[in-house]
């Protein structure tokens, strides 16, 4: 049976009432029952440190000890939308107790080795429907080719028409590791709260 996006719905940015200028665009969010405790994007927030960055890039204080309806508040207050990359895993099987530890660990390696069809967002379409998005950033990185493979045309599309386009480090678990290498390589100026480092090349890309 096929793995949707939990939030496949939002997906299209088709229920927001307000014209966003920031999309921002994730990989994929299972909708796997208790095992994905998210109620809106990036919301697991015991590994992901979104929602205390975020915020702070705006000069507010950290959402990520408050409720979804106040993250909602503050992404339309800045016009900031969410989408993902994958819509549906079509040859998922959630029986499959392999696949099934695979989706339950978010792991963007695993969807890209243990799956093979999928159903994909159309970012461009969203894009020329949404002229009003200025600033496009993924939430990771594309040195593997299943990721760079689906985010150059962003690239090429948004280098075209003028839109700030970048990759930002993972605000998740993942770039726990490049965290580690920045302090080492930076003994006089090191920063020891992960929260920070995220902070820190999110500024460095961001568009303001």
């Amino acid at each position: 049976m096929p793995c949707l996006n939990k939030f496949q719905s939002e997906l299209d940015l088709g229920q927001l009432d307000y014209e966003p200028v920031t999309l921002l665009v994730g990989t994929f969010n299972p909708d796997i029952g208790e095992h994905n405790k998210a109620d809106w994007f990036y919301g697991r927030t015991d590994s992901s440190c979104l929602w205390n960055v975020l915020p702070r890039l705006y000069g507010e204080n950290s959402l990520i000890a408050n409720t979804t309806d106040d993250w909602k508040q503050f992404c339309k207050q800045n016009k900031i939308a969410f989408t993902d990359i994958i819509s549906c895993i079509d040859d998922a099987d959630l029986n499959n107790k392999e696949q099934a530890r695979a989706l339950a660990g978010f792991s963007d390696r695993a969807l890209e080795y243990k799956f093979e069809d999928f159903t994909f967002v159309n970012i461009l379409q969203i894009l020329k429907s949404r002229p009003s998005i200025k600033n496009v950033y993924l939430t990771r990185g594309v040195t593997e080719a299943f990721w760079r493979h689906l985010w150059n045309p962003v690239m090429q599309y948004c280098n075209k028409n003028g839109i700030h386009e970048r990759r930002l480090v993972s605000p998740s678990e993942d770039s726990h590791d490049q965290h580690t290498a920045y302090n080492d390589h930076n003994p006089g100026k090191q920063i020891p709260v992960f929260e920070d480092y995220v902070l820190m090349r999110w500024r460095s890309e961001w568009h303001f």
